[in-house]
């Protein structure tokens, strides 16, 4: 004996079926592209390469703030957003190489050096750095160091060459000796004043 269908019944019924493996899909594809917003929001700057979202949770894993430096932490407005911003020496625990972790205020985070070169000027670990401190916004700082490696005074120092701190920076220097230099952000990009 064949039964009456009530198409009217089966119809809303598979239509309540299909809206709600929709709705699922949806979620899950938000709850993706939230992710990856946010992940893309914390980014990390690597010798001007920004690393893909999986290598930033292996890297973030594998580092932690240096006990062998005092002081390890900086806190200054790197970006002069008017936000603190906090720079830590920090460890890659992998190959046991020194850098710096900045802390932005707006939650962003950036790491420099732990093996990879920092900023262009030859060294990839801050393991000897003896001094740590805050370069304050308006000061004027340029490279003492001619190409010859001699150390110049401010009155051999070109006006065009003296920098004024856009925002504060961070000092990075060996203790009792030659060897150091100026971080700085200058229009969102790190830059570098060697100081010896």
């Amino acid at each position: 004996m064949v039964r009456n269908i009530n198409w009217l019944g089966l119809f809303v019924l598979l239509s309540g079926i299909t809206l709600t493996v929709c709705s699922c899909q949806n979620r899950a594809t938000d709850t993706v592209q939230n992710r990856t917003a946010d992940q893309d929001s914390t980014f990390v700057i690597r010798d001007s390469l920004v690393m893909q979202a999986d290598k930033r949770t292996v890297l973030a894993d594998t580092i932690v703030i240096s006990k062998k430096h005092d002081p390890n932490v900086v806190v200054c407005d790197m970006d002069g957003d008017s936000r603190l911003d906090t720079v830590h020496i920090v460890q890659n625990t992998m190959n046991n190489k020194y850098g710096l972790k900045v802390s932005f205020g707006n939650k962003k985070t950036t790491y420099l050096g732990m093996g990879q070169d920092i900023l262009g000027q030859g060294f990839d670990d801050i393991d000897w750095v003896g001094i740590f401190e805050k370069a304050p916004r308006g000061e004027i700082y340029y490279t003492n160091v001619s190409d010859e490696g001699e150390i110049m005074t401010a009155d051999e120092v070109d006006e065009k060459d003296k920098i004024k701190l856009p925002h504060d920076g961070v000092f990075i220097h060996q203790a009792e000796a030659c060897g150091g230099g100026i971080i700085y952000m200058n229009n969102g990009k790190f830059e570098w004043i060697q100081q010896e």
